[in-house]
């Protein structure tokens, strides 16, 4: 599972079928305790309702098809979870 921020959207008129019910987003991995980019953005599937600038959670390769939205599914990248906030070493490092 990776943390990142939702930084964009992608609007295909035209996708494979299986895709049509799904909203498509860009994310930006981040560092987890200062939140600056960390890697390369990439598209991810939303199935909670995510938008841009929040934080999420985003699961990826065969764990990103076994939702009940995306089972059998051509996904590689899934948000799976908007994050409320974050706590680590006792210390809250992000809040929504």
């Amino acid at each position: 599972m990776k943390i990142c921020r939702v930084i964009g959207n992608v609007v295909s008129t035209k996708k494979d079928e299986n895709l049509n019910a799904f909203k498509l987003l860009i994310v930006q991995p981040v560092d987890m305790k200062e939140f600056r980019p960390e890697g390369s953005p990439f598209v991810a599937v939303d199935v909670v309702g995510a938008g841009e600038g929040e934080i999420v959670m985003v699961v990826s390769g065969s764990s990103s098809r076994l939702t009940a939205m995306t089972k059998d599914r051509p996904v590689d990248a899934t948000i799976q979870a908007i994050i409320d906030f974050i706590k680590i070493d006792g210390k809250q490092t992000y809040a929504k």
